[in-house]
């Protein structure tokens, strides 16, 4: 069977620009793309731009994750594309320095491995919905605690 252009647009959004295929931790490898696409992209930490990558983001990776999963999968650990969101969110308000963007990989990706409550509860949500919700709450978790790490100790 051939796939269409849109089953491709989907497989190559979904996995994170193939990110999602590294044979050892994809969502380790999909959080380090999504963190360099961020930080080279021209795009300010707390503009309208940054809002929409994100909201747009959102709604896309609903469908493009969903393309990924199969009844014996419903999250596919080659489905990166969440992770891609979560990141952005963690940048919220984040300087683009080396050391915030580092701080930001490594909040999102121990988040994300560890789940706080209700985070694990939204991967319950439906298809590629369920996928995208927990990364985006842990993403909020991680800009919350480092923007308060950050008011309270460097600026």
């Amino acid at each position: 069977m051939t796939k269409s252009a849109l089953d491709r647009l989907g497989w190559l959004i979904g996995t994170g620009l193939g990110s999602g295929l590294a044979p050892l931790a994809p969502g380790t490898v999909g959080s380090l793309v999504a963190i360099l696409i961020y930080s080279f992209a021209p795009i300010d930490e707390d503009s309208v731009a940054l809002y929409g990558l994100i909201g747009v983001g959102f709604i896309v990776g609903i469908w493009a994750t969903g393309t990924l999963i199969t009844t014996s999968n419903p999250d596919p650990g080659r489905a990166v594309f969440d992770e891609f969101v979560g990141v952005w969110v963690t940048c919220l308000f984040l300087p683009k320095s080396v050391e915030w963007m580092a701080a930001a990989f490594f909040c999102f990706r121990v988040l994300d491995v560890a789940k706080p409550w209700p985070i694990r509860r939204l991967e319950r949500l439906h298809g590629g919905l369920g996928v995208m919700s927990d990364d985006l709450l842990a993403g909020a978790y991680g800009a919350a605690l480092l923007n308060g790490l950050r008011l309270a100790f460097f600026d």
